[in-house]
């Protein structure tokens, strides 16, 4: 029997892949967070998340300010409203996906 609601090509692969997916979850919960809290929560380094931070940007998904605060500099991500709209479908996705095995 078929699952309408399974749908493998719904699946957004700009945001499927695990930094990216963090990313975006937690950036979902907050107005922005800065490079060094995005490293620390999804436990990777300044290159990994930089490639991924970039990939997203370049989607539309997150948009990145770069300034400094003091002498020091500082990057801070937030989620665009394309991103938002495409997190969203991404986990209304997910949850066809997952309701079909339950």
């Amino acid at each position: 029997m078929s699952d309408p609601s399974f749908d493998i090509g719904r699946i957004d692969e700009v945001i499927h892949g695990r930094i990216r997916l963090g990313i975006m979850a937690v950036l979902a919960g907050v107005d922005s967070a800065d490079f060094n809290t995005l490293k620390a929560r999804l436990q990777t380094t300044d290159g990994n998340l930089s490639v991924h931070l970039r990939k997203l940007e370049d989607a539309g998904f997150v948009a990145i300010d770069k300034r400094f605060q003091g002498r020091k500099p500082l990057t801070e991500a937030r989620m665009t409203e394309t991103g938002r709209g495409a997190f969203v479908a991404y986990l209304d996705a997910m949850s066809g996906l997952t309701g079909a095995a339950r």
